[in-house]
């Protein structure tokens, strides 16, 4: 499996192809603001585009999926609460063939309620909600509580060597693992409910103490 992290602009974001070198399929993940230069080195590398993943229904994950799918006839795959246009809807479970390798839908509400994550091989892409050593923004009830659950009972439960992709440049490396996370994001070692939104409550002085940029 070959995975190639582009920033395409926006706050940082970050788009991905995913590729199956033995069938030379591959997918594109949240092509947003440049889905050309996705595309182009999916081309230059000789891997035909068969899907565009949408992780969640924010504007800045899904600029680029008219784009690409322009480019590329790929259909778009979108969670089935997404209001993003989409040819294909997923939820928690589904599957989809890439050559030799398989895409699952995790889904991962809290960020937004349509956002899920797709693991491939030893490889998930978080979108928004999972980030190196932070996590996606919510309100302080019911969109944390669902985080929270979808980071404890469905990320936290992968493989510790999974690879994590995250949405955004937002940490001090560009991916991590699951265990690096688990054992050294401040909001994954809170001890409750209450403390992950009492951190999300005071994250800005929690940085400013810590010397986290």
């Amino acid at each position: 499996m070959v995975v190639e992290q582009i920033i395409t602009g926006g706050d940082r974001n970050f788009g991905y192809v995913i590729a199956d070198e033995a069938s030379k399929d591959a997918a594109l993940v949240d092509p947003s603001y440049d889905p050309g230069r996705l595309v182009q080195w999916a081309r230059d590398q000789g891997y035909r585009v068969r899907y565009i993943l949408v992780t969640h229904d924010h504007e800045d994950h899904t600029n680029g999926n008219a784009g690409a799918r322009k480019l590329t006839g790929a259909p778009i795959v979108a969670h089935r609460l997404a209001e993003t246009k989409a040819d294909l809807r997923a939820d928690e479970g589904d599957e989809l063939e890439l050559g030799d390798l398989v895409i699952r839908v995790i889904h991962t509400p809290g960020h937004n309620p349509s956002h899920v994550c797709y693991l491939v091989g030893d490889a998930v892409f978080t979108g928004d909600t999972l980030f190196v050593g932070k996590v996606g923004g919510t309100d302080f009830g019911e969109g944390a509580r669902q985080e929270y659950d979808s980071l404890h009972r469905k990320l936290m439960t992968l493989p510790g060597e999974t690879r994590v992709y995250p949405g955004h440049d937002v940490g001090l490396q560009p991916i991590s693992t699951i265990d690096h996370e688990r054992r050294t994001n401040p909001f994954l070692r809170q001890r409750s409910f209450e403390d992950f939104v009492n951190l999300k409550r005071n994250w800005q002085e929690y940085k400013r103490r810590h010397g986290i940029p």
